[in-house]
């Protein structure tokens, strides 16, 4: 039997403020097979991004393990925590977190040339996957030049450019209307098809159509 990709076993997560405590979940355990795209749906406030955060080893957790293939990303912190995401993890938020004084390519190219490579090779790869996501015509347009589908879209490449194994997308279409949120999502499905990704998808109800 193949072992999965994701392994979250007896996972909780409890917020202290003062002398009160929010439980956001308690034993929580499941497992997410390789090529598997899931969605994690529910109302605000019930836990869903903070659990994406905690697979994705941006916050950790009161008690319980997260396993990513071999790795213990419950365990992990600074700069161990920091190359994991970078190597393992691609990220899109519900807001695409562009640099406005960049152009759509350098935004893309961004995680390479944070890891010291060249600028060249980055660039011409931030093209590709420009291109990929249907926006090769706007790699020169800076973020205010780009509609909100259109910065998304630049936030996808960026999050896919490192060849990451895992997806995790919290609420990557909230801010957008119901048709442009369509056209996005179905673009990360296709991508997610022909990538091999696994993917994690945070989503209030009634959003998406897995």
């Amino acid at each position: 039997m193949t072992s999965p990709l994701l392994s979250v076993s007896h996972l909780k997560k409890v917020f202290r403020t003062g002398r009160q405590e929010l439980v956001l979940f308690d034993d929580l355990s499941f497992q997410v097979p390789a090529g598997e795209m899931l969605a994690i749906i529910g109302e605000s406030g019930c836990g869903k991004s903070t659990l994406l955060h905690l697979l994705g080893a941006l916050d950790h957790p009161t008690a319980g393990e997260i396993h990513f293939e071999d790795t213990a990303v419950h365990g992990l912190h600074g700069d161990a925590a920091s190359d994991f995401r970078s190597r393992r993890i691609g990220y899109v938020w519900q807001f695409h977190y562009l640099l406005p004084e960049f152009t759509a390519q350098e935004n893309v190219a961004m995680p390479l040339l944070m890891r010291n490579g060249a600028k060249q090779a980055a660039l011409q790869s931030a093209g590709e996957w420009l291109d990929k996501v249907g926006l090769s015509d706007r790699a020169d347009h800076r973020t205010g030049e780009l509609s909100g589908g259109e910065q998304q879209r630049v936030a996808l490449a960026r999050a896919l450019i490192t060849g990451p194994r895992l997806l995790l997308a919290d609420e990557p279409t909230g801010d957008l209307d119901t048709a442009t949120a369509q056209r996005v999502f179905g673009l990360i499905e296709q991508l997610h098809r022909q990538l091999g990704l696994t993917s994690i998808i945070v989503t209030h109800l009634g959003r998406i159509d897995i």
